[in-house]
């Protein structure tokens, strides 16, 4: 037996197996970057349906929590306010306040900046309107000045549904929509005189 034939018929037994074995690791990585591009995508759909449903769910509570302030401050400016009128404000709040403590672990900075703006506002309207509430106002708070704060929060509430919108890809920069009507000088009327309603 020719030595030289033997070593061609090794190599080429080994050329065949390690190209086999090649091929097979070629695949086994194609696969393997097919599953993980699967996986991020899948991932990356998930967590924009995540941040979809915070941001509808943040919006809704950001305008319930503002509109009940507003109707809490007619209440305050007709008689005082009963039970169930504390409750219903209350309520309002607490929703709002377990969305925007969602919203800080889920949305981006670009998000949250905002939302803190928003956040801010609410909870200075709402301060204002208990000390009112509670007969025990600082310097210069009255159901007018209240009324004013509680009014501008709807821009903030705009600016911070535009930056949700721009997140997820819905709204472009060029596309923003303008704030929520800014003529409210019929609703600050309302307010102008502290004793009207109350006995």
């Amino acid at each position: 037996m020719d030595v030289g034939a033997v070593l061609i018929a090794v190599a080429g037994v080994a050329g065949t197996l390690g190209g086999a074995l090649l091929t097979q690791r070629g695949a086994e990585k194609a696969k393997r970057r097919e599953l993980d591009m699967s996986q991020a995508l899948q991932e990356a759909r998930e967590n924009r349906e995540l941040r979809r449903r915070c941001y509808t769910e943040l919006h809704r509570d950001a305008r319930q929590f503002c509109t009940a302030l507003s109707r809490h401050l007619y209440v305050m400016r007709d008689r005082t306010p009963g039970e169930e009128d504390v409750q219903a404000l209350e309520a309002a709040k607490d929703a709002y306040r377990d969305r925007w403590s969602e919203a800080l672990m889920i949305a981006p900075d670009t998000v949250i900046g905002p939302a803190r703006a928003v956040n801010g506002a609410l909870n200075g309207v709402y301060g204002h309107v208990k000390r009112l509430e509670q007969g025990n106002p600082r310097p210069g708070e009255t159901l007018r000045s209240a009324a004013e704060a509680q009014h501008a929060v709807w821009p903030l509430i705009a600016a911070v549904r535009e930056a949700m919108r721009r997140d997820l890809g819905i709204t472009g920069e060029s596309e923003e929509r303008p704030p929520y009507p800014t003529d409210a000088t019929t609703f600050f009327q309302d307010f102008d005189d502290p004793d009207r309603g109350r006995s």
